[in-house]
């Protein structure tokens, strides 16, 4: 799961604008410095951090949904290969043809000689 986004610029805006409108609620510093603008750029911010949490949540949910999912595609998966088996054979070209390896072409592990053996003679 996704940590969910927090802000420290936000955090710092809204203290800044509460210390600004303890000096004028309505403060116009000129050159489009107001305080109306301040707060609203803020809760445009504070907006957009709570739809992109909670599309995280969302997605969280789905990524669950989906791997559960492949959970059970993959057990189906095996089964599937499971029942040919046992309708055709181990050792069929069908069995081959949907995955599964023949038993006649599986390669069988090589015996390792003990390297006492191998001194002796």
């Amino acid at each position: 799961m996704r940590m969910k986004r927090s802000s420290t610029v936000l955090e710092k805006a809204e203290k800044r604008a509460s210390a600004i409108f303890s000096i004028q609620e309505d403060l116009d510093l000129g050159s489009g410095l107001k305080l109306n603008d301040y707060y609203t750029l803020i809760a445009t911010v504070r907006e957009k951090q709570k739809q992109y949490n909670a599309l995280l949540s969302t997605l969280d949910h789905l990524y669950s949904e989906l791997k559960a999912e492949e959970r059970g595609l993959m057990e189906m998966s095996e089964h599937m290969l499971s029942g040919v088996k046992v309708k055709f054979g181990r050792d069929s070209y069908e069995y081959e043809m949907a995955g599964g390896v023949r038993r006649s072409e599986r390669k069988h592990p090589k015996r390792k000689v003990k390297a006492e053996m191998v001194m002796q003679s």
